[in-house]
């Protein structure tokens, strides 16, 4: 019997359904049991009032105003998400850890079995819902390494300078998520403002403002959070079946875990403090010691990012994008679901499911 491969999943954050990406549901998730838990889920949506995702995915049209809105977006991405997961080839692939980036974190705990499916469109929907608004500011990603991805000095100094500037409240900006060679910051609509102004130019195209995105994982989202603890009651939440590797770089052992601590830090600290994904990734290669890293689709927007992670670690022997770009070439070690040739190394015969 030919050795399972160990694997790392990893799950997608929002802004990864895009114009693209339309149809990712359609084309990749017609199994029956694809089918049967999509049903449910359209079932669960149009009870409330809202659009079904298979009416979304199927859309003739992408519609930036639809499909980006808060509402639809979050539960599109984590649909898709999880039933990739579902779709991996257990009979080769070995999970031995889940992680997510943002969002993902989400869609990692339904994974790992600490919510069940449902439980996870319902927590991506409220959470969608409830950081959601005009008066919750933005979000904006910077480049900190160069053009082989790695680390910039200049740039780091750049982004820490901006972040130490004494300022008013209303200007003051947070490390919202920590992206591998990337750091996204956030804050009010003055903060990013700001930002924009003073960060130079690079690549004509950053500083980026992500549309759509709201000041998420800094204290603006404080709200947000409480509210979340009034929705979500701690029996919603249970130990992991897989370990998870959080956004602090913290491990969740299927035998050590409190269902009260992981609802703490899911509404609590994951929703107003710093998302470290490069955290996560790090961890999760340090003690898991995966084969492989899958990407769980839709959009292929984390690999860049996963490799930038890697590579301050030398891992595989990986100093540099070039290096990157030459083991994937010869035997990937990172598999992105949305990218059709790599999706074909992780996934089972749908057709027999």
């Amino acid at each position: 019997m030919t050795q399972k491969r160990r694997a790392v999943v990893i799950c997608p954050g929002r802004g990864t359904y895009n114009r693209q990406e339309l149809g990712y549901l359609t084309h990749y998730h017609q199994s029956h049991q694809a089918s049967e838990l999509l049903s449910r889920f359209d079932q669960t949506r149009q009870s409330v009032g809202l659009t079904s995702l298979t009416a979304l995915d199927t859309a003739p049209l992408f519609k930036s105003r639809e499909h980006l809105e808060a509402l639809n977006a979050a539960p599109l991405i984590y649909s898709c998400s999880f039933l990739d997961y579902q779709a991996l080839n257990t009979e080769s692939l070995d999970v031995v850890a889940v992680t997510g980036n943002s969002m993902g974190w989400y869609t990692a705990l339904a994974c790992a079995g600490a919510i069940t499916p449902e439980q996870g469109l319902e927590l991506v929907t409220q959470m969608a819902k409830l950081t959601s608004g005009e008066d919750l500011g933005g979000q904006l990603i910077y480049p900190l390494v160069d053009e082989q991805w790695r680390p910039s000095v200049e740039h780091i100094a750049r982004v820490q300078a901006l972040l130490a500037e004494p300022v008013a409240e209303a200007q003051r900006l947070h490390r919202s998520i920590v992206f591998g060679g990337y750091v996204v910051l956030a804050g009010s609509h003055q903060a990013i403002q700001r930002a924009q102004a003073a960060l130079p130019k690079v690549e004509d195209k950053f500083p980026l403002v992500l549309p759509g995105h709201n000041a998420f994982h800094t204290p603006l989202m404080q709200a947000a959070s409480q509210r979340g603890f009034d929705y979500f009651s701690v029996n919603e939440f249970s130990a992991p079946e897989l370990p998870l590797v959080d956004g602090t770089g913290r491990i969740w052992s299927p035998k050590g875990t409190q269902a009260s601590a992981l609802r703490d830090y899911t509404l609590g600290h994951q929703v107003t403090e710093t998302y470290d994904f490069s955290a996560a990734v790090r961890v999760a290669v340090r003690e898991f010691a995966p084969d492989v890293l899958i990407l769980l689709g839709p959009g292929t927007t984390m690999g860049g990012a996963v490799a930038q992670t890697l590579i301050p670690m030398g891992w595989r022997a990986i100093w540099s994008k070039s290096d990157f770009a030459a083991v994937q070439q010869s035997q990937p070690v990172i598999w992105a679901m949305g990218l059709e040739t790599q999706r074909a190394l992780a996934v089972a015969d749908e057709s027999s499911k």
